[in-house]
């Protein structure tokens, strides 16, 4: 077999593993093979990854270093090193919107028409706008972003419009903790998200393309400058007898901002926040012009529907909830990564099949970002659709998934979910401004072992009332976290509120730190680690300086360190416990 080319994953995963240094590495030491980067596949977990081509096929080699042994191995493509599929997860997985990403160079626009790209554009061209409209509403293809609103009807409604201007906006301000499908996709494959929005101008007529990307993604806004200058070099922005441009707009990380309205607002050159509808957008957005909204992954589904035909996108997924669905896999996981799955699998599909947890070991998990809700283990049965996960108190969101141990505090995690939100609260809703403030002061409470029974009381009390009296999505399901772990894990906060114990000894407050000292091996490590030096040249923790760091627990070469029930570790010289 010959090789004919190296491609390295050069997505913002691959370079938090040491693609930089590994591709600096390599393009030293082989002159003779083209090397090039690309995407994410999706396996994460095995960063830094390079595909080597050959004319026989390709071979996968994960978490290569640059070294020369690794390089070597590669080249004389030995089965050592190799990424091993696994049948678990390639069972149920169903790779469309990704198809592409990983495998082409990521700012070639000649690889991604090789490989089919702009083939969907080149035939909307020859449709008429309201076929290509009635083309998506057919598949049923419903907004990634979380709300599942069907594309085809939004678009239906921007298209019905008649006004000098209408703008069409992807929403790339992805701020969920955890995520990354957008991020991935804009970085791996811009051009067919690119693709999707100039179809999307094409079924409207819209005038204007804006893109709001998070800052916070520089590889992302550094491909998609790169693949709207090769557009307008090849003239595929010019739609029949019209020229439309691309506008791109980094957004300053308000996590706010991804609501729609809250996000004309920002584009306006406005604060970021929601506006009362209606009027709705697509009526009155963006400086007043009828406005349509889709995020990112939404647009990078469309070129498959013209490609491969309204009834095929449908023949994928449930009733109400048609095709594939990119998931963002983290937490307590063994696998954790992009994956890309039919609508209609279970949870546990995904968290066992696709992640590699143990079953046993997983106590539940954390679907649609900070405002989604928490599924325990034995929902796991559950399809993921809108509909299925909604009426178990989640919401389908923009992909995000974490996996939530059994060695984790549920009531933290409401309250680590309940911070991010009630810091991100625009301030405009007093219910969301101070409701969600109200109910994080109490979970600090509870998990400071300073709670009651009525403050549990008070948290189911005033989380439906945030939910009524906010204005946009994030207000309106703020509280889910805390809704979702009361309905599952009401024993949680009973542990905490009637005996103030935390049985998973994760509350700060209420667990001590203790060193075993009959499997203590002395190496000391412990001991150099600790910033505030609360571990004695004895091995003796001083739980009255301790700040629950975990460092210590988590360099411990036997772990012979752990967290214990509050009161029976060590405090003060004395030796005395409390």
């Amino acid at each position: 077999m010959k090789i004919t080319r190296i491609k390295v994953g050069a997505g913002s995963c691959g370079i938090a593993a040491g693609a930089t240094e590994l591709l600096t590495f390599i393009r030293k030491e082989v002159k003779d093979i083209p090397i090039v980067e690309v995407g994410c596949i999706g396996h994460c977990y095995a960063e830094p990854l390079i595909e080597v081509e050959t004319d026989k096929g390709s071979f996968f080699y994960e978490k290569v270093q640059p070294k020369k042994e690794h390089l070597e191995r590669m080249l004389a493509l030995k089965e050592e090193g190799r990424l091993v599929e696994r049948k678990q997860r390639s069972g149920r997985e169903m790779i469309k919107v990704l198809a592409l990403a990983g495998r082409i160079d990521m700012t070639s626009i000649d690889e991604y028409i090789a490989r089919g790209g702009y083939t969907a554009l080149k035939k909307a061209l020859e449709m008429k706008p309201a076929d290509i409209v009635a083309e998506v509403k057919a598949s049923g293809l419903r907004g990634r972003g979380g709300g599942g609103f069907p594309t085809g009807t939004k678009w239906g409604f921007l298209a019905a419009k008649e006004a000098k201007e209408k703008v069409l906006i992807c929403n790339a301000d992805e701020g969920d903790p955890g995520a990354f499908m957008d991020r991935s996709l804009m970085e791996s494959v811009p051009h067919q998200v690119l693709e999707g929005m100039l179809i999307g101008a094409l079924a409207t007529g819209a005038t204007q393309l804006t893109i709001y990307c998070r800052a916070e993604y520089p590889l992302a806004i550094r491909n998609l400058k790169i693949a709207i200058d090769q557009i307008y070099e090849r003239g595929l922005n010019k739609l029949g007898t019209r020229t439309v441009e691309f506008r791109l707009k980094e957004g300053a990380g308000a996590f706010v901002c991804g609501e729609e309205t809250a996000m004309i607002n920002s584009l306006e050159g406005k604060r970021g926040t929601p506006r009362f509808r209606p009027p709705y957008p697509t009526d009155s957005g963006y400086k007043g012009y009828p406005t349509a909204i889709n995020n990112v992954e939404t647009f990078g589904n469309v070129p498959l529907i013209l490609k491969e035909g309204a009834t095929a996108f449908a023949s994928v997924g449930t009733q109400g909830s048609k095709g594939t669905k990119l998931f963002a896999l983290a937490g307590d996981v063994k696998y954790p990564g992009l994956a890309e799955v039919p609508m209609g699998v279970t949870i546990g599909d995904i968290v066992y099949e696709v992640g590699g947890a143990e079953k046993g070991t997983v106590k539940a998990v954390q679907i649609g970002g900070p405002s989604g809700g928490c599924i325990p283990a034995n929902q796991f049965d559950a399809v993921v659709d809108y509909d299925s996960l909604k009426s178990l108190g989640a919401i389908m969101g923009s992909g995000g998934l974490i996996v939530i141990g059994q060695n984790r505090c549920m009531v933290e995690t409401a309250r680590y979910f309940l911070e991010f939100t009630a810091r991100e609260s625009c301030g405009k809703c007093t219910f969301c401004r101070i409701g969600t403030k109200r109910m994080l002061e109490k979970l600090e409470k509870i998990t400071g072992g300073k709670g009651t029974e009525e403050d549990v009381a008070f948290l189911a009390d005033l989380g439906p009332k945030v939910i009524k009296g906010s204005l946009c999505g994030l207000g309106q399901t703020a509280p889910n976290p805390v809704i979702s772990t009361l309905r599952y894990f009401k024993h949680e906060y009973d542990a905490h509120t009637k005996d103030h114990k935390c049985t998973a000894l994760q509350c700060n407050q209420l667990s001590d730190v203790a060193i075993h000292i009959d499997k203590c091996i002395k190496c000391g490590i412990c001991v150099k680690t600790c910033a505030v030096k609360a571990i004695s040249p004895e091995f003796v923790v001083d739980n009255a300086i301790c700040t629950r760091c975990n460092s210590c627990i988590e360099v411990c070469p036997k772990k012979t360190i752990s967290r214990v029930e509050k009161g029976t570790g060590h405090y003060g010289k004395s030796g005395g416990k409390s």
